[in-house]
């Protein structure tokens, strides 16, 4: 009843922006404390070494599906109109888009909402990259790059619903997603009791898997108290990305919503954590070369986040938590392209220090 009188007397894009700042300034706070990040957990993977940030990560994916399929179940959500679900995807988008992503937050050194929390605690190459990364994003949605992404999108379509809907696909139900979610939370305590270290890392990682089922929870909240149509909607940094851009470049700016608050929620709710924690620090590029890395980084992956139709928030966590198949497949890409950036770099390191090592003359004894 609150949340009706809220939105009769706001509005709803107003109610969605507040939710917005709340939710965003909670997931900034927790990613911030809990170094909860995607590349340094597939670093982790590939490298064999199953310790804490992988563990992080499987805490927030475990806590974001279980979440999400318990508020199902419990029959305070329900993601069928989502658009991850509802409407026509694309596999070979998902595939090539989560490959290029996955690329370029190794060559970041973070994907999207890393190099947002990383902005907030004075980072000037996160910074630049992420302006470089809404600039690409936008360019794909409606821009320069926006014909190269609709042709590789078409090259393999998936019609929305039941085709688009894993549970639904293999049978399972939601039940199943909740028991399966749960497996992955075992994982997670497992990796988690061996390497994980500090409260913020457990706390962290499974609040940050919280706020992903709260954002849907609230957009399906707003939905159903509103008498217009509203979006439901989990956490996504592509999009934001690209509409907060848009807002400082184009008049009139787009109608706020629960984007609009999430950006500035998220930077607020990370400065704070660096604060509390003495992480602010301001810190720049070393040289030319780590510049043009973090450049190329950011291009490919505001061009895969569009393709793959979200970052490895969007699509790697809130998508996978609705079990939406070009999410999965997206998710699959992005570990699959960051092992590969990740061995390409090693190979090059290894072989500039080769040469330097011949280059270097022997000192006589």
């Amino acid at each position: 009843m609150a949340l009706a009188n809220w939105i009769e007397t706001w509005g709803e894009g107003t109610v969605l922006a507040v939710g917005g700042i709340v939710i965003g300034a909670l997931f900034g706070f927790l990613a911030q404390r809990s170094r909860f990040c995607l590349r340094s957990a597939v670093i982790e993977f590939w490298h064999g070494h199953f310790g804490e940030k992988l563990a992080v990560w499987l805490l927030t994916f475990s806590a974001a599906v279980v979440g999400v399929q318990s508020l199902i179940l419990l029959g305070a959500l329900d993601v069928g109109s989502a658009r991850q679900l509802a409407s026509r995807g694309s596999l070979s988008g998902a595939l090539i888009g989560g490959l290029l992503f996955g690329m370029g937050m190794i060559m970041t050194r973070g994907c999207a909402s890393r190099l947002l929390v990383l902005s907030a605690n004075g980072n000037l190459r996160a910074l630049l990259s992420g302006l470089i990364f809404a600039v690409t994003a936008q360019a794909a949605l409606g821009g320069a790059l926006s014909p190269l992404r609709e042709s590789i999108s078409s090259w393999w379509i998936v019609e929305g619903g039941s085709s688009r809907d894993l549970l639904a696909l293999t049978g399972v139900g939601h039940f199943g997603g909740w028991l399966f979610g749960c497996v992955w939370a075992a994982a997670a305590l497992f990796f988690g009791l061996r390497s994980v270290g500090g409260t913020w890392k457990w706390v962290g990682g499974i609040g940050v898997g919280l706020c992903v089922a709260a954002a849907w929870w609230f957009s399906y909240a707003v939905a159903q108290n509103s008498f217009e149509s509203v979006r439901i909607q989990g956490l996504t940094f592509s999009g934001p990305s690209a509409e907060w851009l848009m807002r400082v470049l184009v008049r009139p700016a787009p109608p706020i919503g629960f984007d609009f608050g999430l950006m500035p929620g998220v930077f607020l709710g990370s400065l704070i954590g660096a604060l509390i924690g003495r992480d602010f620090k301001v810190e720049g590029f070393k040289d030319g070369y780590s510049m043009h890395r973090y450049i190329i980084g950011a291009v490919l992956m505001g061009f895969g986040s569009m393709l793959a139709g979200g970052c490895a928030v969007g699509a790697g966590v809130t998508g996978g938590a609705i079990f939406a198949l070009t999410a999965w497949v997206a998710l699959v890409g992005m570990w699959l392209g960051g092992g590969l950036m990740d061995w390409l770099l090693d190979q090059k390191l290894a072989q500039v220090q080769f040469w330097q090592h011949r280059a270097t003359p022997a000192v006589a004894p």
